[in-house]
Order: C-alpha cells, then sequence, then structure tokens
C-alpha cells in the first residue's frame, strides 16, 4: 500500500478523500460508485430490517489507513459520532505501523450456547456419567440439525456440563460449542440447541428452561500485542522512556481500581465498536461479551496491558472475546457494510477479528500517551470545537475564523463559541 495515499489525509476536504480511495486497487467500479454517491440504504431494505421502521438514521463513515496486522496493512473502516475516536485510532496506529505493527494470535473461533436444565434428580457426578455414555448420540443429532455448517467444515465440537447453584433451584448447564465458520453464527447455534433439548431432558429426567446462545464467547478469544521503541514515543519536551514508564503505571492503575478499568476498557470499545458497526456486525454483543470477559478472575480487569520490556521497548497487549462474522445479517444487505468488506479486502472472520482487536490497542494507547503527556482534554476538545460551532449555529466556512479565535479564550464552551459567533457576524 502507498504510504503517501493518506499523507495529511484529515486535512483534505470529503471528496478528495473519497477520490483518494477510489485509487486502491482492491475496490471494485461499483464500490467506488458508492463512494462517490453515497452509501443509501433503500427505504424497503431498511423495512425489512427492523420493526416499525419509519425513517433512517445517518452516522459518519470514517477510515483508519495504515493499520499493520501480521505483516498486512489495512484501511479500516469505522463509524461513530465522536470527534476524537478516528483521530485518536489514527495516531496510534500510525506509531505502532512505525513499530513494525501488530501481531496476533487466535487459538480458535467457536460460539458457545447453553441448555439450561433444572429439577434434575441426579447429582453432577451421575449427570457427567450420562452425558458421557450419550455424546456421541448428542453429535449425531446436532450434525443432522444443521447440516450445511458441517458440509462447510464447522459444526459442534464439544459439549461439557456445569452445576450451577441458586437458593430456589439446582441447574445442570450444558455447554455446546460450535464452529461456525464465517457467520457470527446464533441462528446457526440456536438451530443446534434446540434440536438437543428433548435428548438433554431425557437422559437428565429434568425440565429445560432455555436453549440460547451465549454472547460470553471465551472460545472466540484474540490476542493482539505491539511492541513500541521508546524513540517512537518521544515527545519534544518528554523522553520516550518517560512516556513509557508513565504508560507502564497508568497500566498498573487500571489493573487495581475498577473505577479506572471500566473508563480504560470503554475507550478500547470506542474504536473496537466503530470497526463492528462499519463491517454490520453485532456491537451489543461484542460489547456483552467483552465486558463480562472482564470480570472472569472475579474483579473487572482492563481488556489491555502495558509494560516495558529489556528498558528498550513499550509493548502491549490486549485479549478480548472477537466473535465476529463476513456473512449474514445486514453484513450481505447494507451498502455500506459490504463496503466495508472490500475495503479490508475481504477478509475471514478469523482475519476481521484481528483486526477490530488490533484497533483496540491502537485506541488505548492513543488515550494513554495523551492521558499520561499533555491530558485528555487538550486534543480531546480541539476535536470538539467544531460539534459546539456547529450547535451555535455556524456554517462550515465560519468554523476556522471560530477555531482561531477560542485560542484565546479561557473557558471552551457552547458559550463561548455563541459569543465568538456573535462576534464575527
Amino acid at each position: 500500500m502507498n504510504e503517501h495515499l493518506f499523507y495529511k489525509f484529515y486535512q483534505k476536504t470529503p471528496l478528495e478523500r473519497k477520490n483518494i480511495l477510489t485509487n486502491l486497487s482492491h475496490l471494485s467500479d461499483e464500490k467506488k460508485a458508492n463512494l462517490l454517491t453515497g452509501f443509501n440504504l433503500p427505504e424497503s431494505v431498511a423495512n425489512q430490517m427492523i420493526e416499525n421502521q419509519i425513517g433512517l438514521y445517518d452516522l459518519p463513515l470514517g477510515i483508519v489507513p495504515e493499520v499493520t496486522v501480521n505483516g498486512k496493512t489495512y484501511t479500516v473502516p469505522m463509524v461513530t459520532e465522536e470527534p476524537s475516536v478516528i483521530a485518536a485510532a489514527s495516531n496510534g496506529c500510525k506509531i505502532i505501523h512505525r513499530s513494525g505493527g501488530f501481531t496476533t494470535t487466535q487459538e480458535k473461533r467457536e460460539m458457545i450456547g447453553e441448555i439450561a436444565i433444572y429439577d434434575s434428580p441426579y447429582s453432577i457426578e451421575e449427570i457427567e456419567k450420562k452425558l458421557s455414555k450419550e455424546i456421541d448420540h448428542l453429535f449425531t443429532i446436532a450434525h443432522e440439525a444443521h447440516p450445511s455448517i458441517v458440509k462447510r467444515g464447522g459444526g459442534i465440537q464439544s459439549i461439557w456440563v456445569e452445576k450451577k447453584q441458586h437458593p430456589n433451584h439446582t441447574f445442570y448447564v450444558f455447554y455446546i460449542s460450535v464452529d461456525t465458520k464465517e457467520a457470527m453464527g446464533a441462528n446457526i447455534l440456536n438451530t443446534i440447541l434446540e434440536a438437543l433439548v428433548s435428548p438433554i431432558e431425557t437422559f437428565t429426567n429434568g425440565t429445560c428452561i432455555m436453549a440460547i446462545l451465549s454472547n460470553l464467547s471465551t472460545h472466540s478469544v484474540v490476542t493482539t500485542t505491539c511492541h513500541i521503541p521508546f524513540e517512537n514515543l518521544e515527545t519534544k519536551t518528554i523522553s520516550g522512556e518517560e512516556i513509557a514508564r508513565r504508560i507502564e503505571i497508568a497500566s498498573e492503575l487500571s489493573q487495581v481500581d475498577p473505577y479506572r478499568a471500566a473508563t480504560h476498557n470503554k475507550g478500547i470499545m470506542n474504536g473496537i465498536d466503530a470497526v463492528v458497526i462499519a463491517t454490520g456486525n453485532d456491537w451489543r454483543a461484542i460489547e456483552a461479551g467483552a465486558h463480562a470477559y472482564a470480570t472472569l478472575s472475579g474483579t473487572y480487569q482492563p481488556f489491555s496491558k502495558w509494560f516495558i520490556h529489556n528498558d528498550k521497548k513499550l509493548v502491549g497487549t490486549l485479549s478480548i472475546p472477537m466473535p465476529i462474522g463476513t456473512v449474514g445479517g445486514s453484513i450481505s444487505i447494507h451498502p455500506a457494510a459490504q463496503f466495508s468488506h472490500e475495503l479490508l479486502m475481504n477478509p475471514s472472520a478469523k482475519e476481521l477479528a484481528v483486526i477490530i482487536a488490533s484497533i483496540g490497542l491502537a485506541q488505548n494507547f492513543a488515550a494513554l500517551k495523551a492521558l499520561v503527556t499533555d491530558g485528555i482534554q487538550k486534543g480531546h476538545m480541539n476535536l470538539q470545537v467544531k460539534s459546539l460551532a456547529l450547535t451555535a449555529g455556524a456554517t462550515e466556512e465560519e468554523i476556522p475564523q471560530i477555531i482561531q479565535l477560542l485560542k484565546e479564550q479561557k473557558h471552551l464552551n457552547l458559550e463561548t463559541v455563541q459569543k465568538i459567533l456573535e462576534s464575527i457576524r
């Protein structure tokens, strides 16, 4: 990818940015045309996507260039209304790109569902023995319930049972792990689960209260890592070694303070959600699974950790469940989602998962670097000025003058912007 293609991309007009993207050879002529004319979701399609549809709610679509993951460089789409998100992700990815990019691992990609049984007369030991005897039969039923996923090399991978005790009931929860291939897999998994309810009720002599997928996807965890030399961290006033030390300490704080960990993780999800939405995936499922995963140790923990390695580099690592799909749902029918996948060179579900996780780590790095140096407000509020100006009723032509005059003001708020707007008019 030509790195000069995106030189000072943020300073270009929207039309100039679109024209630059049309130079990407992997984009089809159709998608280039969509980029220039707009990704219009037809009302007829929108009406089929949700109940009681009355209109469309637009959000800005932007990109982060130079995102290097496992040696491959991507242009990553992001959908967000927050001014600082893409700016921070771009800054973080640029520094990490110069440092060699991200390296990732993902042991497997499977969705987990559960069949919850109550009022069984047996002990957990007896249930486990019965499961052992019936497991081959259960696998056969699962394969027959969704043969198309088996033909594609997926399907049920494992079944296990755990006892969950409530004061009112004893539950035996059967967990079923399924390889859903390129789909996020909710419908695939739920179909398999429902087919297994009757045989499990039979050998447990219990009652099923529900059979449903879980959004805690511990079998779809992605880990992404970056190594940043001190020299790539330094500013005009602070050495790279000192910035690395401050980021390491800030990371330690998030590991012992849940109040900080919540904000730490929210910043990570700023980047992750934006790519999940852009690619037509279920950001609510990703959010739910991520935050549940953060509590598995018994205390709410950060998704990422930062530490200094060999007194030379700052190392960041992030682990998070990422059950992302590349087919099905709105991915197959939303024109902007289709464009996003093509912009990413049509990655597999596993490839998309590590790209998204890496954006989350870049977002976290940029936020921590800002927090331990200039403070978050300097860059954040500079980007908020445009929103304040628009809220005050400024035209696009008046915004540059407002930004310049605001530098002389003590308070950066809507009231100040309104007074400046009055003065220049």
